[in-house]
């Protein structure tokens, strides 16, 4: 096997391993092994591009391309000269995720504490209703202690959402710089 080859082994490994796991970000492995495919090549690649480079037909890259973007997973770049709509991979993964992280954890936070908060105050009415009998209240009254908890929980899970945006969260877990070699050849 020459080096060539062995280059294009070792990529195709780390491609599958992204198709394999891509559903993370709620995407398919063939997204998984487009968004790989970008990030060995050292330009920005065109659909035409990705379309010959991985067999698949323009409209799923488009569509593909177009998750990936909205995930801000890939971006547009531009070079000159070129007409076609040209794409290539996020350089900052970690604000990639942070982004994914927070969009997705932000939209179900808000959505639980919105059904809690209507919860605790119909159940909080019905604990005083002198018409609702005694068993009633008392599984009303345990249901606030759940839903309290949970009122609990997703104000936590704002606050950390919250260290992911303001990059707190680089404090408790820092991102480990590359090391160089300083050693003489």
């Amino acid at each position: 096997m020459n080096g060539k080859e062995r280059l294009e082994k070792t990529r195709e490994r780390v491609i599958e391993s992204i198709a394999q796991n891509i559903h993370l970000y709620g995407l398919t492995p063939s997204s998984g092994r487009q968004f790989g495919t970008m990030f060995f090549h050292n330009e920005p690649l065109t659909l035409d591009d990705m379309t010959e480079e991985l067999g698949m037909s323009k409209t799923s890259m488009s569509t593909s391309v177009r998750a990936l973007s909205d995930l801000k997973l890939v971006e547009r770049a531009w070079k000159r000269g070129v007409r076609k709509d040209l794409y290539q991979v996020t350089d900052d993964w970690y604000q990639s995720f942070i982004d994914l992280f927070s969009i997705k954890w932000r939209k179900s936070v808000n959505q639980h504490s919105i059904a809690v908060r209507k919860s605790l105050a119909e159940l909080e009415e019905l604990v005083v209703d002198p018409t609702i009998s005694e068993e009633v209240k008392e599984l009303a009254q345990i249901d606030i202690e759940k839903l309290q908890y949970m009122r609990d929980y997703y104000a936590w899970l704002d606050r950390l959402v919250d260290a992911f945006e303001d990059h707190d969260i680089f404090n408790l877990v820092p991102i480990k710089k590359p090391q160089t070699d300083t050693s003489e050849k």
